[in-house]
This record gives C-alpha cells, structure tokens and sequence, in this order.
C-alpha cells in the first residue's frame, strides 16, 4: 500500500512542468526513505534525477519499495486539473495497475480524484557517482534563465569558463557572438540574489543550449540553482525543492571538432 499526502501540491505540479518536455515516459520509485525519479531524455544526452524525502509529505505511507511507471505526459493532465494550494495525496495499491492522485481544496469543501493508468517501463537505474568538481556556481535562477534564454537567439551551444574573475557565459552563432560575466557577488541583502563561485581549478565546456532552457523549467521550483562543473564530467544544474529534496539534469559536454579527437566522451 502506497500513500503519500502533501501539502503544496503546487511543489508536484512545478516538478512535472520542468520535467515533461524531457522525458515521456518514466518509474517513479517509492521506498521508506522517499519518492524519486532518474531518467533519461530520449535522444540519451541528458539525466533527470528527482528526490523528495518522506520527511516533506505530510502523511507517507509506503509499505514495500515499489516502482509505478507513467506517462508524465498524462500525469502532468491530471496534474493541471489541481489547484496552486490544493493538498495532493498520491496512492496506489499493491499489485494494482493503477495510482489515484486525490486533489483536497483547503477548505475541504471540493474533492477531486483521478485514476491514470501504470505503465511497465524498463527502467535501468545508472550509478551517479558522487564527484569532486572543479567549480560549483551558485546563483539566483532566473538570472541563469534569463541567460540561457537570452544566448539561444544568438547561438545553439554556450561555453560556461570559470575562472578566478567570475562565470562566463558566451555563445557564437551566424549573427555574430554573445559574452555575459557574472562576478562573485555575496554582499546582497537577500541571500538568493548572491552569485557564489568556488573554483578548485578554471573550467570551460561546452553545452547545448536546448537542453539548458529546457532544464531551466524548473526555475518556479526554487529561487537559486547550483551549477557543477568538472573537465571530464557532465555538468549538474540543481535545483532544490523546498525543504524536502532536489531535482538535478545532467547533461554531457559536447567534445569541440577542432579539438583532439581521442578525447573521451563524457
């Protein structure tokens, strides 16, 4: 028996805005610890990983681990039919093949419920190794969308180099090229508007653009997003979901023509 209860139901809408255009189709695991999420995109460049602890929900009850596999697609229908401060309660039986999600107004005065059919996905579940970066940027979200947004009219990849003088971002494309620094900026009043820079060693990839703003969906979800960069890795862009977990997009450099062809693929 699965049944998880949480209050800002809002929080389960934003996650699925920021992930349905990436992935179609995906398992959510349940276990005593939390509700979680990894996938793929469908071209295999970019991962989703998704964590929200049991702590968060005001009411978690998840007998066994289990997987329910759905169309985020669909999920996220059912999910446009919930009110912003709806209570969403998630349930599921053992051995059923389908989840009812239970949308409460506060007031308990208008009760919805909708019962969306699982899929059997084949889910293969990557190890995400935990690494040492070389440079880990903290700065206010939309800041980092406006960014993204503003570099895609231009070009179709942006160069993300750190170094000790701050972030840059930049971009070249047929109209001509893009340059945007941020400096290290911590001295604000509001501690979501500081850009943090901790560089270990300077670091300059190359990433597509689209996927960018496509992670940059999850922007409603929290007021700063962490930017994790190593040579050989791909880059983490995290954001946190209030108190209770994260959602994390990975995405591979892309390996420049003109440089040493035998460098590994990330």
């Amino acid at each position: 028996m699965l049944e998880l209860r949480l209050v800002q139901g809002s929080l389960l809408k934003k996650v699925l805005e920021a992930i349905k255009d990436l992935v179609n189709d995906a398992n959510f695991d349940c276990s005593s610890t939390g509700f979680s999420l990894q996938a793929m995109d469908s071209s295999h460049v970019a991962l989703v990983a998704l964590l929200l602890r049991s702590e968060g929900f005001e009411h978690y009850r998840c007998d066994r681990n289990i997987s329910m596999g759905m169309n985020l697609n669909n999920m996220s229908k059912m999910m446009k039919c919930a009110s912003n401060d709806d209570i969403i309660t998630i349930k599921a039986d053992d051995g059923s093949d389908t989840v009812t999600f239970m949308f409460e107004s506060p007031t308990q005065d208008k009760i919805s419920d909708f019962e969306m059919k699982l899929m059997d996905i084949d889910g293969e579940h990557l190890g995400i190794p935990e690494a040492e970066y070389h440079a880990i940027v903290r700065m206010p979200s939309a800041e980092f969308a406006r960014i993204c947004k503003d570099l895609a009219s231009i070009g179709d990849t942006v160069v993300i180099s750190v170094t000790k003088e701050g972030v840059k971002f930049s971009t070249r494309g047929d109209i001509g090229t893009a340059n945007i620094v941020l400096r290290q900026n911590t001295t604000v009043d509001k501690p979501e508007e500081a850009t943090i820079i901790e560089m270990n060693e300077p670091v300059s990839l190359t990433f597509a653009l689209r996927y960018m703003n496509s992670f940059t969906k999850a922007t409603p979800l929290s007021n700063t997003v962490t930017i994790s960069l190593s040579s050989e890795l791909p880059v983490v862009v995290e954001y946190k979901i209030a108190e209770m977990g994260y959602i994390r997009f990975y995405l591979a450099p892309k390996i420049e023509e003109d440089e040493d062809e035998t460098q590994p693929q990330a």
